[in-house]
């Protein structure tokens, strides 16, 4: 059982930053692949960046390639989302996940992700 728990979200003007942090407990963290995903108001709730749990490949939406940086620290069990040029379109709630590494279902997909922490509000103003 692992338990996820966001912090770091808030409102922030278009162009700054932010941090989410994802803290998790139980013995498993270290070999959980681990997942942001958003869902912004009236929308489905999309992919946003994973890491492997070894901490080596990474991976982004194309929406936030090169603004986005998905870390982890397995000392910490915490996962990590640098949010750099924030714009209105990045509002939504953040979610972390954890999945296996063993399952066979892709990184980027949700249903990989067997636990989901309850989620932080970004809000970003233009």
């Amino acid at each position: 059982q692992v338990q996820l728990v966001e912090s770091g979200g808030g409102l922030v003007q278009a162009g700054g930053s932010l941090r989410l942090s994802c803290a998790a407990s139980g013995r498993t963290f270290s070999s959980a692949d681990m997942g942001w995903f958003r869902q912004a108001p009236g929308k489905e709730r999309e992919f946003v960046a994973a890491i492997s749990s070894s901490g080596g490949p990474t991976y982004y939406a194309d929406s936030v390639k090169g603004r986005f940086t998905i870390s982890r620290d397995n000392v910490k069990n915490t996962v990590y989302l640098q949010m750099n040029d924030l714009k209105p379109e990045d509002t939504a709630v953040y979610y972390c996940a954890a999945g296996s590494q063993y399952s066979s279902v892709f990184i980027t997909t949700q249903r990989k992700y067997d636990y989901w922490g309850q989620g932080t509000q970004v809000t970003v103003s233009s």
